[in-house]
């Protein structure tokens, strides 16, 4: 069984989806079936369930949003994807809040060559469990926010929060 709980944010609402503690999904949306059906099809073929609380992971938006900006590095997360992919969700886990980085940059971070800089922009595509995994702090390198699943808008929010945009 996968639990949803949706939050309540400053930029909208949050949709967690957590099975057996670890969180497999994640986004800033009012359904959580939208990020139901984007899961692997061995997920989707557990029910669904909404809760009044899915724990930690719940737990750890609230503290996020009061300022405890690694609040959500402490939360088992789980994806599919290639090899390649994991080490790229692996190298976003650890860049810190406060610091954006480019796609070129995330690619070295996740060993590399500066030619994956594709590959780190499809990850971020790819991304299932936002901000928890957060690709919001990949930004193009000729400027500005770039694009976001969830829209600019929650990006800059997300990245005005951590202070990484003034």
């Amino acid at each position: 069984m996968i639990l949803t709980q949706t939050l309540t944010t400053p930029i909208g609402p949050l949709s967690l989806l957590v099975r057996e503690n670890t969180l497999v999904a994640a986004g800033f949306t009012a359904d959580p079936t939208e990020l139901y059906d984007r899961l692997a099809p061995d997920l989707r073929a557990l029910p669904l369930e909404r809760v009044d609380d899915v724990g930690k992971a719940a737990q750890a938006v609230r503290d996020y949003l009061d300022g405890n900006l690694t609040a959500l590095d402490a939360i088992p997360a789980e994806q599919p994807g290639s090899e390649r992919r994991r080490k790229l969700h692996a190298a976003l886990r650890a860049v810190p809040p406060g610091i954006a980085v480019t796609y070129a940059e995330l690619a070295e971070r996740a060993g590399m060559p500066r030619t994956a800089a594709r590959a780190a922009g499809g990850a971020c595509a790819r991304n299932l469990i936002a901000p928890f995994v957060p690709c919001h702090r990949v930004v193009p390198s000729t400027g500005g926010v770039g694009s976001y699943y969830y829209g600019p808008q929650v990006k800059r929010w997300l990245l005005r929060h951590e202070g990484a945009l003034t």
